[in-house]
């Protein structure tokens, strides 16, 4: 029988990319790849992959989920600020902390070998600073108490809890994955901030070189943060899926490597400006700084055999590449 691996959330941001990630290596003849979420789309198609629309926060919907042969779950479903239209707090328990339950019990049930969880970065955050920007796997916990993403940073801690309890009371082993913002182009270039829609600001940033205007430097120009791509992300997961040797850890999401803002707004100028007359740079100290953040990745490395292909120049041409191609405009349907 092959071994099928589940990929939830396969209509997200990374789940396309995941998706066609793992056909292109991992070996039909042993392996199976089965799309979820929660959109109709007929986008799983084109690559031969059987999909299937549930809701992680239903119980029911994981009656139409295969029933033997699961090897692996990659558990990429969730609610985070960035989509919710408002602030409704009781929304993130019900889908990141009550939804983890089910894909447990559901994990259980089928026995799956391997469940591959995505954390968020919120969980340590309050402990981060430009003076101590280094962010270690072991790290304890330290969410920011305020704010939209509390009690989303909570919710995804209780299925942190959750998954380490069914890998002690039933030996499913848990690869949890810490996740900053991970970079993928998609058609749609607007999140929430505070519960309103506005434009991603390295989207903005992109649209202005292309246009040829200047673009601006925020605050510190040396502050710098873990710039990491979709297409490393999905290799490291990949790299969990297949491993033999190793029972589940907590792993750092990133490349190792801090980018300047300054580099940043060089670098989108640099990629993206029109040919022959890159955009003007102009410095705005007076504005806020932005992020600061280093991901420490050596046990991924260690463990998994990880390493990044991705810097900050490599991602840019590749998602001017993708935003060209448009692969994902079909994706909801």
């Amino acid at each position: 029988m092959k071994r099928k691996v589940l990929v939830l959330g396969a209509t997200g941001n990374t789940g396309a990319y995941l998706t066609e990630y793992l056909v292109e290596r991992l070996d039909g003849a042993k392996w199976e790849v089965v799309a979820a979420g929660r959109r109709s789309t007929d986008f799983f198609d084109r690559y031969g992959i059987d999909y299937v629309q549930a809701d992680i926060s239903d119980a029911r919907t994981f009656e139409s989920l295969p029933d033997e042969g699961v090897y692996g779950i990659v558990f990429l479903a969730g609610l985070l600020p960035a989509y919710m239209d408002g602030y409704h707090p009781e929304n993130y328990i019900r889908t990141n902390s009550l939804g983890a339950l089910n894909v447990f019990e559901y994990a259980r049930r089928v026995g799956a070998d391997r469940v591959l969880y995505a954390q968020t970065i919120s969980d340590v955050l309050g402990a981060v600073s430009p003076e101590h920007p280094l962010i270690h796997p072991d790290d304890a916990r330290n969410i920011i108490m305020t704010g939209d993403h509390a009690v989303y940073a909570l919710s995804k801690c209780l299925a942190v809890d959750l998954l380490r309890h069914y890998r002690a009371e039933y030996g499913i082993k848990d690869f949890v994955f810490r996740l900053p913002t991970v970079y993928a182009y998609t058609p749609d270039k607007y999140w929430h901030v505070n519960g309103e829609r506005r434009i991603l600001g390295y989207r903005l940033i992109m649209d202005r070189a292309m246009a040829g205007m200047p673009l601006e430097v925020w605050g510190d120009p040396k502050r710098s943060k873990d710039v990491v791509y979709v297409r490393d992300f999905c290799q490291l997961l990949y790299r969990a899926l297949v491993a033999e040797s190793v029972d589940g850890g907590m792993y750092n999401v990133g490349t190792g490597v801090g980018t300047t803002t300054e580099d940043q707004i060089r670098g989108i100028a640099e990629v993206f400006s029109p040919k022959g007359r890159e955009c003007e740079i102009v410095y705005r100290p007076e504005k806020p700084s932005g992020p600061s953040y280093l991901m420490d990745i050596d046990n991924a490395r260690r463990e998994l055999g990880y390493e990044p292909k991705y810097m900050y120049l490599d991602y840019l041409v590749d998602f001017k590449r993708e935003m060209a191609l448009n692969r994902f405009a079909d994706l909801r349907g």
